[in-house]
């Protein structure tokens, strides 16, 4: 018997609406039937979404393989790029645009990300020193989401190539995932050497662009902007208590066994003490936590992804397998696999 019911929202994350209708641009572009995919998955009118509209992880990586099937275009993210607009990152784009310096409208589209999506496997990151603007691990990849990152560092090419007007913009790109054949055409679009199964993911901006004033420069304006982020960005965050900031931090640092108390609290910029303190009050602990984000993850990754146990066991953090199996059996009274099969017929 099944011990637990369906958490009530995805543990995995969710993403805004607004990059939903550049998918829909990116298929109506290459000649594929926009329309059939919106009534597919239900999505009636998504480029007159509210602003704050998401949708899950899992369903927008459904919806980029159907497109891609759709238009028989493997490199759709390379698309979606090219017709990215600012606008598309929601306020964060706009205030962007406005900045002093491409340097400074990458850090502001890297700090008010989760404006726009959340996602249990990390956030992007802005290095000043090595000029290099980095989105997150998503292994293990496959045909669902090698999109996700050529999109997200095509849309970050696109954003710097609008505020300067120049093309040749990047000194180089890496991509995590290996080759899949399309070397040249990469190399083409963000035309400078693009390295595949590199160690991340990320763009690094040539010197000369990097000081740059944008077009759309506008101090009073990016002010504004910005300030309407920061009060978006506290918005969001209001409501977390020190157990909600702190599984925000830890998903991430559960893919192949990386959390303990010590890299969390270094995480969350506090002592280990202050950190187990702090769970305490609210009546939690480390290892409590921990669990209960293990649990949440893995029925969403279960029910929403074809990741096998191993994955799952890898992603979550566990051992090996047996270990992931063994918790489930705890958590749910039943294993993961005959879990999945209801799971799955429920779905359908």
């Amino acid at each position: 018997m099944i011990k637990s019911r369906t958490p009530a929202r995805n543990a995995l994350g969710d993403i805004s609406l607004l990059y939903v209708s550049v998918l829909l641009r990116a298929v109506a572009a290459e000649g594929g039937d926009a329309e059939q995919l919106k009534a597919r998955f239900h999505l009636s009118a998504p480029e007159q979404a509210a602003v704050d509209a998401r949708i899950s992880i899992p369903r927008f990586m459904r919806l980029g393989h159907a497109a891609i099937n759709a238009t028989g275009n493997t490199a759709l993210g390379l698309r979606m790029g090219a017709l990215s607009r600012p606008v598309d990152a929601g306020m964060a784009g706009l205030a962007a645009e406005t900045a002093g310096t491409v340097a400074g409208a990458l850090e502001l589209l890297v700090r008010y990300s989760l404006l726009t999506s959340h996602n249990s496997r990390g956030a992007p990151s802005f290095q000043r020193a090595m000029k290099t603007v980095s989105f997150y691990s998503i292994r293990p990849y496959n045909q669902y989401n090698y999109f996700v990152v050529d999109s997200v560092l095509a849309a970050w090419t696109q954003l710097i190539r609008h505020m300067t007007g120049r093309y040749d913009v990047l000194e180089r790109v890496r991509i995590e995932y290996p080759s899949i054949g399309q070397d040249d055409l990469f190399e083409s679009w963000f035309r400078c050497p693009v390295e595949f199964g590199a160690p991340a993911n990320d763009i690094r901006i040539k010197d000369t662009i990097w000081e740059l004033v944008p077009a759309q420069a506008q101090r009073g304006m990016n002010e504004k902007l910005v300030s309407l982020c920061e009060q978006e960005l506290q918005r969001i965050q209001r409501g977390w208590r020190i157990t909600d900031r702190a599984r925000h931090h830890m998903a991430p640092l559960l893919v192949g066994g990386k959390v303990s108390v010590d890299v969390l609290a270094a995480k969350m910029g506090l002592t280990p003490w202050t950190l187990q303190r702090q769970l305490a009050e609210e009546g939690s602990g480390f290892r409590q936590l921990l669990d209960t984000t293990r649990q949440q993850l893995a029925w969403d990754y279960l029910k929403e992804t074809d990741s096998s146990l191993a994955e799952i066991a890898w992603l979550l953090g566990f051992a090996n397998p047996p270990a992931f199996h063994k918790a489930y059996q705890r958590w749910h009274g039943i294993s993961p696999g005959e879990h999945r099969k209801i799971l799955r017929i429920k779905k359908n």
